[in-house]
C-alpha cells in the first residue's frame, strides 16, 4: 500500500487496556523527560546534530542562526499560525465552514504560506474526536503548527493511535465517554491535516487575539483537549 493510498483511510478507535506511557508527553510541552533519548536507530536527532555540527565547523552556518530559525518555527511561524486560525473559527462562523470545506481557500486569507501540500481541518466535537498520526514517517503541518513534537516521530505513537487510539489518548490525559466517536487521520506528504478543538469553557468573552493565548498544539493535533478559562 501507498502512502497516498493510506493517505485517506479513517480509523476508528478500538478501546484496548492502557499500556506504559511512550512518549514522554508532558503540558509544559518541552518534553525534557523522553524515554526515547538515544535509545532507537530511527532517532533523528543524533544525525541531526551530527550534520549541524559540520556545517558550523565549515563555517557554512552559525550557532546563532540556527537559535533563531528554531525559534521562528517554534514560537512566530507555529504553532501560532495554527492558534490564528483556530482562534478566527471560534469567532466566526462563516470562516469555520470554509475552514472545514476548503481548508487551503481559507487559510490563505492569513498573510502566511501553507506551502504546496493540502490541508484539511477536522473539528471536533462532544460526539467526536480527532487526532492526527503519520503512521509511515512523519509528515505533519509546519506552517501551522511549528516543529513536530519528537514523540509525533516514534514508531511507538505512530502505530499505537491507529490500532488502539483510546489508549493513547488516555496516556495523554485525554478521557473520553464511551458513546464518543473517535476518528485518526493519517497524514502524507500531499496532504496534512488539523484538528479544530471545541472552544472551551469561559472564553465566550474573548476576543480572537486573546483566543490565540488559550489554543495548544497538542490540541490542534488532538492529543489534548482544552479546559476551560476561570475567571481567577
Amino acid at each position: 500500500m501507498t502512502h497516498d493510498d493510506h493517505d485517506h483511510e479513517e480509523h476508528d478507535g478500538y478501546e484496548h487496556g492502557h499500556g506504559d506511557h511512550p512518549y514522554g508527553h508532558d503540558h509544559d510541552h518541552d518534553h525534557a523527560h523522553d524515554p526515547h533519548e538515544g535509545v532507537t536507530a530511527d532517532d533523528p536527532r543524533p544525525r541531526a546534530r551530527a550534520l549541524q555540527s559540520l556545517l558550523v565547523e565549515k563555517g557554512l552556518v552559525s550557532t546563532d542562526a540556527i537559535d533563531e530559525a528554531i525559534t521562528a518555527y517554534e514560537q512566530e511561524i507555529g504553532p501560532l499560525n495554527g492558534a490564528r486560525v483556530v482562534a478566527r473559527a471560534w469567532t466566526d462562523e462563516a470562516f469555520r465552514e470554509r475552514l472545514l470545506e476548503d481548508a487551503d481557500d481559507a487559510i490563505a486569507e492569513f498573510d502566511f504560506d501553507v506551502g504546496v501540500q493540502h490541508v484539511e481541518v477536522k473539528e471536533n466535537s462532544p460526539q467526536r474526536h480527532n487526532a492526527v498520526v503519520c503512521t509511515l514517517c512523519s509528515c505533519y503541518p509546519w506552517s501551522l503548527l511549528g516543529l513536530p513534537p519528537t514523540w509525533y516521530k516514534t514508531p511507538a505513537y505512530r502505530s499505537r493511535m491507529v490500532r488502539e487510539p483510546r489508549a493513547v489518548l488516555s496516556e495523554f490525559g485525554v478521557e473520553l465517554d464511551d458513546d464518543t466517536e473517535v476518528q485518526v487521520w493519517d497524514s502524507s506528504s500531499e496532504i496534512r491535516y488539523m484538528v479544530l478543538p471545541q472552544r472551551p469553557p469561559g472564553t465566550e468573552g474573548m476576543d480572537e487575539e486573546e483566543l490565540r493565548e488559550v489554543v495548544t498544539r497538542d490540541a490542534m493535533i488532538g492529543v489534548e483537549r482544552l479546559e476551560g478559562v476561570s475567571d481567577a
